[in-house]
């Protein structure tokens, strides 16, 4: 966040917000209000507070013993309606179903949250391996092909930014740990038109990825598909990343976008 729009950031907002990722993390047991307040690092009066606000709202729900707080079910009634109201999945779903049927992978279409790839729609393979894959949270944009596609897009200071911010978490002997490496990997990806995740997020897991575009030019999000890696030739990487980019080309039709020149 940058300093602009902390002026205006609300702290209690800020800690509610806080607290619904931190009950979604914490699975059916939830968190008890010693819990929250630990997490937090605010007072017990002030978690208790804020869980009791956000429970008049339906947002979390107090079960016994305890009591101990989960997520509420008003949260689906606004899950609904965020489905209904992100017109880009809906657009998305016919090419990501066709997608998926021409490589036999997982597909999935990601919007581009200020850099970050967030997954809104997933496709699984018929008789592929399935993916544990969550739809709406942000996932790390360096280790995932969604996340450099989008990155591509972005300036070597934004990506520079961007890197300070979400750091270069390591998950395999593969990923990605230094900013230097990850910008010449994006260089890749502007000339070739696709990027991929070769085993950087997941041991065996490798996808590929490429941006589509808004109608003023802008990255609005990345398609990709996802398989296990079983030695994959370059020859088939490079027939992957052409249909992942042609499909990534119509979703900006589709969108009524424009692929921005390369200077």
């Amino acid at each position: 966040m940058s300093e602009q729009d902390k002026r205006y950031e609300v702290q209690s907002v800020a800690r509610a917000a806080s607290l619904l990722d931190l009950i979604g993390a914490a699975g059916a047991g939830g968190l008890g209000v010693t819990e929250i307040a630990g997490h937090l690092k605010v007072a017990k009066s002030t978690a208790l507070s804020l869980a009791r606000t956000l429970s008049a709202s339906g947002l979390l729900r107090a079960v016994d013993p305890g009591p101990r707080y989960v997520l509420g079910l008003n949260l689906l009634r606004l899950g609904d309606l965020v489905g209904q109201q992100t017109s880009i999945a809906e657009l998305g779903l016919p090419t990501l179903r066709e997608l998926s049927s021409i490589t036999g992978l997982t597909a999935r279409l990601a919007m581009n949250e200020n850099g970050y790839p967030v997954f809104l729609e997933r496709i699984d393979g018929e008789g592929s391996i399935r993916f544990h894959a969550p739809l709406g949270q942000r996932e790390e944009p360096h280790a995932t092909a969604a996340g450099k596609a989008i990155l591509a897009e972005m300036s070597e200071q934004q990506v520079r930014d961007l890197i300070a911010e979400a750091g270069m978490a390591v998950h395999t002997s593969k990923t990605l740990t230094d900013v230097t490496a990850l910008l010449e990997d994006l260089e890749r990806v502007r000339v070739e038109g696709y990027a991929t995740d070769d085993e950087e997020e997941a041991e065996g897991v490798f996808c590929v990825g490429a941006a589509f575009f808004d109608h003023q030019g802008k990255c609005a999000g990345a398609l990709s598909i996802t398989g296990l890696k079983v030695d994959v030739p370059l020859r088939e990487v490079q027939r992957l990343g052409a249909i992942v980019k042609e499909r990534a080309e119509r979703m900006t039709f589709l969108l009524g976008g424009i692929r921005p020149g390369r200077s």
